[in-house]
């Protein structure tokens, strides 16, 4: 083999040289990789709202030993406990072996989606069909939420006080719904506009019966069989829709995607591809040096505004509440603390390449990856973290090999996206943005690389476990 050039030498140790993880992997990492996002497939079925994504943590919580924070109590290094804000945010806590006075190590990421909630009206009658009214929640292209399989979820506050969960159109056999569009031979008038105005707001109806009821006289006949059929199986009259909390998700199941197995198609990668690898480190954590503490939020997509949104108190008054159980200072605690905010990003899209800058872009397959800043154009609502900062995180990273990339969301004029960051640094606590590269984010079916995720994993098990 012929000996390198100093060029090659040089290249070699002076320049970065990003490659795709399944190239630089081992077997035994790769199959890793695979087995852990079986987990996260799983999980991912099983949580598409909030409400739902909080109820099955608190179950993997409780079965790795967690308890209801109580803030009476005093806790002692190695405890867990968690704190279930309203059904819809969650934070679970280690106890370490420092005191909390000398910093908290915080993993955040939120398990809110974007879909169409049903509007506090919803149920109408028109040319013999019956539909529900939606508004959007999140940043959506309405065309793509047309002509696919939604199922319905939520929860129901009854008349009397009592609550029904509902999920409709998940199982095997369930009926499921969607919002009609228009054929193409007809849909010239429709094709001729933006895609922004193709579809309206108001137009996102979601078809939900047809069948007329029988020896009946008067008007809206299918609306009052539907009426009905909701009444026997839920025990709910119309005036119940004002109190609920109901929404329409796409009704496939995460898949495998491609040939050879290497990324995960599904609803609810934004920002649940954060979330789990950040709960699973917080449950593997182990008698940590620094208490670790990870949050799952809401809101994040309209704002983190709320209760359960991360601009509320809930998070930092329960950090608050751990340091008056130990008798610590939460001003100095704040101040020692860290946080990693983890959000999704735009994966570089080659049938999309307009909108990347190529040099700066974040790519499937390369690693989790790493943000300096976000926000939008001029780095407007970005935290922009410190240089102190990203030089500690990368070194950590480097140190356990865990596969790390840095870039920004996308061109600068094109605009930009925020995350919760800004929120957490506004407490005094240093913050750097992390986060798994997406496709197709913010659409119904998003795209991730299996390994992306497992470095996400990795780095919060390496984030909670770290002596300094």
């Amino acid at each position: 083999m012929s000996e390198k050039t100093k060029g090659e030498q040089l290249r070699e140790e002076l320049l970065m040289n990003p490659k795709n993880l399944t190239e630089t992997m081992s077997e035994e990492e790769l199959k890793a990789a695979y087995d852990f996002c079986e987990g996260y497939k799983t999980f991912l079925d099983a949580a598409k709202t909030e409400r739902e994504a909080v109820t099955t943590a608190v179950a993997m919580l409780e079965k790795a030993g967690y308890v209801p924070f109580d803030h009476a109590k005093q806790y002692k290094a190695g405890d867990k406990v968690y704190l279930n804000n309203r059904g819809k945010a969650l934070i679970a806590a280690t106890l370490g072996r420092r005191s909390v006075a000398e910093g908290v190590r915080i993993g955040v990421a939120h398990i809110d989606s974007p879909r169409l909630d049903l509007k506090p009206r919803p149920l109408y009658e028109e040319g013999e069909q019956c539909f529900l009214k939606t508004h959007y929640y999140g940043g959506i292209k309405k065309y793509q939420w047309t002509a696919i399989p939604l199922a319905l979820h939520g929860t129901i506050i009854r008349k009397d006080g009592s609550s029904l969960s509902v999920a409709i159109g998940e199982e095997e056999g369930d009926p499921v719904f969607c919002v009609t569009d228009l054929l193409p031979h007809l849909a010239a008038d429709q094709m001729r506009k933006t895609l922004a105005e193709g579809i309206e707001g108001e137009k996102l109806n979601i078809l939900i019966g047809s069948a007329a009821l029988r020896d009946d006289t008067g008007s809206e006949k299918v609306k009052v069989a539907i009426a009905r059929l909701l009444f026997e199986k839920y025990g709910i009259v119309e005036e119940d829709f004002l109190s609920a909390e109901l929404c329409a998700v796409p009704a496939f199941k995460a898949r495998d995607l491609g040939l050879d197995r290497s990324m995960i198609g599904a609803y609810g990668h934004d920002d649940r591809v954060d979330a789990y690898p950040a709960l699973m480190a917080e449950i593997a954590t182990k008698n940590p040096a620094f208490t670790t503490v990870c949050v799952l939020t809401d809101k994040e997509e309209i704002g983190s505004d709320g209760v359960t949104g991360m601009q509320s108190m809930y998070v930092f008054h329960f950090m608050q509440e751990l340091c008056r159980t130990a008798g610590q200072d939460d001003i100095i605690a704040f101040r020692n603390s860290v946080c990693l905010s983890a959000d999704v990003t735009a994966a570089y899209d080659p049938s999309w390449a307009s909108a990347f800058e190529p040099m700066n872009g974040t790519y499937a397959g390369r690693g989790i990856a790493l943000f300096k800043y976000t926000g939008s154009r001029g780095k407007s609502a970005a935290n922009d973290a410190s240089a102190e900062l990203v030089g500690y995180v990368t070194r950590m990273m480097d140190a356990d090999d865990v596969a790390w990339q840095i870039g920004e969301l996308g061109r600068l004029d094109l605009g930009g996206g925020g995350t919760i960051a800004k929120y957490v640094a506004n407490r005094g606590i240093p913050v750097i943005d992390i986060g798994v590269p997406v496709l197709s984010m913010h659409s119904p079916f998003e795209v991730i690389h299996k390994t992306d995720l497992y470095m996400a994993y990795r780095a919060f098990v390496l984030f909670n476990q770290a002596a300094e």
